[in-house]
């Protein structure tokens, strides 16, 4: 057998036999899916929670404590935990405990995996978006204030869109993270790319096209989403200098 003969017969095997490629698509949309679910979540929990760190750090300690502040100390404890905690402990394990404790009773694998890659992902973004939002000016939340603007105003239109141009590729590494991590979901029987490929591989004993096919998929999303991000870092610039 040729080598161009070895290579089609892989592939109708892979992909043509019993219709294999709906296994791949599956998978496909399942990760993307997971993906955009978790980004969406760890993008809010992210904000809110940096936004909340960031103004409990700014509160004055020689104010008499009030039932408000003490309750400000206590979230912003509890957050500081949270981020420990998701930090320090493995995704997959955080995956488990979510699918097999906290959410057992819920039957949509899916939206498990949606919810622990989220709160995981938002313990990274909530970090990285402080950081961003530390490194603007402080004189910032002074002008925003000086103009008749509340704190919450002068986050949102002032202080938070300088920040995100200076967090935008820290951004976009932890939404590649996101995608090239949902290939562990196979531990709780998702199908997603990983798992499609070794549903496909399990078949037909043959793993080269299979794993290639998934590696190739992965970095087409991972390089598209570097591209974007590219374009808009870019896009902000020019708008920069005008």
């Amino acid at each position: 057998m040729s080598l161009i003969e070895s290579f089609l017969s892989q592939f109708n095997k892979a992909f043509l036999v019993d219709s294999r490629w709906k296994i791949f698509l599956k998978g496909f949309v399942n990760t993307i899916t997971i993906t955009l679910g978790a980004a969406a979540i760890g993008i809010v929990i992210g904000v809110v929670a940096a936004v909340f760190r960031y103004v409990a750090a700014q509160r004055d300690p020689r104010k008499k404590k009030t039932l408000g502040s003490m309750a400000v100390t206590v979230i912003d404890k509890f957050i500081a935990v949270y981020v420990a905690v998701i930090r320090g402990t493995p995704l997959a394990i955080q995956l488990m405990i979510m699918a097999f404790i906290v959410m057992q009773g819920i039957s949509n694998s899916i939206v498990v995996s949606i919810v622990a890659f989220g709160l995981n992902s938002g313990a990274y973004v909530s970090e990285v978006i402080r950081a961003g939002i530390q490194s603007v000016d402080n004189g910032q939340m002074e002008a925003g204030r000086s103009l008749g603007l509340d704190r919450v105003a002068t986050m949102r239109l002032i202080i938070l869109p300088q920040a995100l141009k200076n967090i935008l590729p820290a951004l976009c590494n932890e939404a590649i993270a996101v995608i090239k991590e949902t290939s562990i979901v196979g531990l709780i029987a998702v199908v997603d790319l990983t798992r499609a490929s070794d549903l496909v591989r399990s078949r037909t004993m043959q793993p080269y096209f299979p794993l290639l096919i998934t590696a190739l998929i992965y970095f087409l999303l991972v390089y598209g989403l570097s591209v974007c991000v590219s374009k808009w870092e870019k896009r902000l610039a020019k708008s920069d200098k005008r």
